[in-house]
């Protein structure tokens, strides 16, 4: 027995690794070891032999699985202060650089605008995105029978039976803001309302939510000269370039008289440029406010008068970085944003350039 012991203590100090050391464990306290054949021969000895052998035997077998568990965690304890060796971090270096995030073209666009029409003087105003069906239509001089009031063509809220309060819906456009801004400030005002709005339609270019941006300007002496210089300064500044506009005669509820907004354009293999050639393109509706809207926002259209435009930021992005299909915009796809998207430090700017 002391033979063995000074065997196996010596192999165990001498273990480099714990697959070493499990062989080991095997050939000494195992099954088919040495110590554990040792103690089998235990029956064949005398019981005098036996109440000798027995105990050191005992003592001899945990002793060498002592050895055993203080040299694995000696292993242990050697392997980790290795790894620490190796995976050592100087936590005063810099971060590292982690993937680049992206500006959404929508919101840089919005922010483009905001800024255009923010240096002619506009300031922004926001409202709620369901509003009630005064704010949304009877404010704004469209009757009942519009088709746009049919639940074919906007979001209606759910009411429970019984309930006879105003319906709700899903504004449709940004124009209760206007509304509501009216009533609370009075005349004269110069505003923008960029935001949601709603309508059930889904195709390449239309999709059931977009975003809009209207503008406003009331005052005693405002005319149509004032909305056309509006819009081709905003134009010219967006696009980088001079553009030419077309004022068309149209008909809209809430502005009298009311013109649709084509801009000049060129179409050359299937995308458009703008600023060039001989075609054009609608993009917005515009007009002088009608005197009802202006009483519904509480000013007296005898004394006070305006203008208003409306557009839509998905379409002057689609117009602008040439993206072909609207829905692509609401498809959260990390290729199509790392395309199309911007830095963070790419703030519109009017004296760098948009």
């Amino acid at each position: 027995m002391d033979d063995l012991r000074e065997k196996y203590v010596g192999l165990i100090a001498a273990a480099s690794d714990e697959s070493t050391l499990e062989d080991l464990r095997v050939q000494a306290v195992g099954k088919k070891g040495e110590i554990s054949l040792q103690m089998r021969s235990l029956g064949k000895m005398s019981a005098e032999e036996r109440q000798v052998a027995g105990p050191k035997l005992n003592a001899l077998k945990d002793e060498i699985n002592s050895a055993l568990a203080a040299k694995k965690v000696a292993l242990g304890d050697a392997a980790l202060e290795e790894r620490l060796r190796g995976e050592w971090l100087d936590v005063t270096l810099p971060a590292r650089e982690r993937p680049a995030g992206s500006i959404h073209p929508i919101s840089q666009v919005t922010e483009e605008v905001i800024a255009i029409l923010a240096d002619l003087g506009f300031k922004v105003a926001e409202g709620p995105q369901i509003e009630s069906d005064w704010y949304n239509f009877d404010a704004l001089n469209i009757p009942g029978h519009h088709p746009a009031r049919a639940e074919m063509d906007t979001f209606y809220t759910h009411r429970a039976e019984g309930d006879n309060r105003p319906p709700h819906v899903l504004r449709t456009h940004t124009s209760p803001v206007q509304i509501r801004h009216m009533e609370a400030n009075g005349a004269p005002c110069r505003i923008i309302c960029p935001g949601r709005v709603y309508r059930a339609d889904y195709d390449q270019t239309h999709t059931p939510m977009f975003n809009q941006v209207e503008g406003l300007a009331i005052d005693k002496d405002i005319s149509m000269a004032n909305l056309k210089w509006t819009l081709e300064e905003f134009f010219s500044v967006f696009f980088g370039t001079e553009v030419k506009t077309r004022f068309r005669a149209s008909h809209f509820p809430f502005t009298e008289p009311s013109a649709e907004v084509d801009i000049q354009c060129r179409w050359e293999n299937g995308s458009v440029k703008v600023g060039e050639g001989d075609d054009w393109l609608e993009v917005l509706g515009s007009g002088m406010v009608h005197p009802k809207v202006l009483q519904a926002g509480g000013i007296d259209p005898a004394e006070w008068q305006g203008f208003a435009f409306g557009m839509g930021i998905d379409r002057m992005a689609m117009l602008k970085y040439g993206i072909p299909d609207l829905r692509a915009f609401f498809d959260s796809d990390l290729r199509w944003l790392r395309h199309y998207g911007f830095a963070s430090l790419q703030q519109p700017n009017l004296a760098t350039g948009l």
